[in-house]
């Protein structure tokens, strides 16, 4: 299979290449005037429309396809804003930035981009943009340049790993939980609220009369938390990917599109737990997961909002919906097993086994069964169903805690000293 990811470096624009910055955003923005004053997004139509417009300006005819696909893109996406309902303002490309796909080479441990005719301009790559492009089977498919920072999207060929177990990933506010039937680990993930609440703090001290130095600093103030974010989440992501891969397990992500609903003015809730909630970088964390996936040959398992209902509230041992006691925190019982257990936990381990099934029901009758079995409509097929040997329900049972031992060996703890 393909996997694609990207690689970034900071670098010093000369004057060509800040000109051609320029020109390429006015070219972006002429398409995208053409495309909506004419009701166009598709990129033939859109190229046809816009040629008038781009052939006079002075630059490598690469940049100017370049330029009306980018612009075909923004207006594909803001169609589909309008399909969806969200209202949006007409886009309008303010930074400049060049994207292209072709004209360009690796040589010399620099990147050769046209400028001109037969003039070239040379950005030197750092020592890991080269370390990487050194990887075997690396291919470069195009580039994206800013006044300060080079991209380089990258590509290769894949071999799937053979999985033989599933792992789920459960994302919260404040922590990622990882887990099976047999352990469960979770990251902490507390220190990108605390980031998030001092940056808001911070942003709501300015005092300044000017509107505009006001959103400057908190642009830059909004940047440095996004860095720092997604620097948390690269290092707790990259350890799930690479245990996944030592045991050869499937990760199985649940689907939580639309959950900023939630959150919204007007659901009964206070502010500062709305924008704690709306803070939250659960996409961010799904999109680090799957790209390193991908690069590293592991399947990844996308559960539908059907298949994840009732995933942190329904035991893994009986099958029996969970209660709350507001003394236990994150912790639920369950009334029939009458043991406590961490709702993180549970979600995941719900998740890996609701995976599991997913991907049993996609392996070939070879692989799943260990022999040649002719696949016919109306054969029954068995379906592995995993479940854990509950504990014999009494009245004088007292609750046991599953949580401590499951963050390294997923055992049953000890009893607790007090009736429930």
């Amino acid at each position: 299979m393909l996997a694609l990811k990207s690689v970034k470096q900071r670098y010093q624009p000369t004057p060509e290449v800040g000109r051609l910055l320029a020109l390429f955003r006015r070219m972006v923005n002429d398409c995208i005037q053409i495309g909506i004053s004419s009701q166009v997004t598709a990129l033939k139509r859109l190229s046809v429309l816009s040629w008038p417009q781009r052939r006079p300006y002075e630059c490598p005819t690469y940049y100017k396809a370049c330029a009306v696909s980018r612009a075909a893109g923004i207006l594909a996406t803001r169609k589909k804003s309008l399909r969806r309902g969200v209202p949006t303002r007409d886009p309008y490309s303010l930074k400049p930035q060049i994207t292209a796909y072709q004209g360009f080479k690796i040589r010399n441990r620099a990147l050769q981009i046209p400028v001109g005719p037969r003039r070239y301009n040379y950005i030197p790559l750092s020592g890991h943009t080269l370390s990487v492009l050194s990887a075997p089977g690396v291919t470069v498919r195009s580039f994206t340049l800013t006044e300060t920072s080079l991209s380089l999207c990258i590509s290769k060929e894949v071999t799937e790993v053979e999985c033989s177990e599933t792992t789920g990933v459960d994302r919260n506010l404040r922590n990622l939980t990882v887990g099976n039937d047999e352990q469960a680990v979770q990251y902490d993930l507390s220190l990108t609220v605390r980031i998030a609440k001092t940056t808001s703090c911070i942003i709501s001290s300015f005092k300044r009369n000017d509107s505009r130095i006001r959103q400057r600093l908190a642009s830059k103030y909004g940047r440095r938390r996004r860095a720092r974010t997604q620097h948390l989440l690269h290092n707790a992501t990259k350890r799930i990917v690479g245990e996944a891969l030592e045991s050869r397990r499937a990760i199985v992500l649940e689907n939580i599109e639309g959950i900023r609903r939630l959150y919204r003015r007007g659901n009964g809730q206070r502010r500062r737990y709305r924008r704690r909630m709306n803070s939250w970088s659960f996409a961010e964390a799904q999109r680090q997961i799957e790209y390193k996936a991908r690069w590293a040959g592991l399947r990844v398992i996308r559960l539908s909002k059907k298949e994840t209902r009732g995933t942190s509230v329904t035991c893994p041992r009986c099958g029996e919906r969970l209660q709350e006691d507001l003394r236990l925190g994150r912790k639920l019982w369950c009334a029939t097993c009458r043991v406590i257990m961490d709702r993180d936990v549970v979600a995941a381990i719900n998740l890996s086994r609701r995976g599991r099934l997913r991907f049993d029901r996609s392996r070939t009758p070879r692989e799943s069964q260990g022999g040649a079995v002719e696949a016919v409509k109306g054969n029954p097929t068995p379906t592995a169903i995993l479940r854990v040997d509950a504990l014999k329900s009494s009245k004088q049972a007292q609750p046991k805690d599953l949580t401590e031992p499951l963050s390294v060996s997923g055992r049953v703890a000890s009893n607790l000293t007090r009736k429930w």
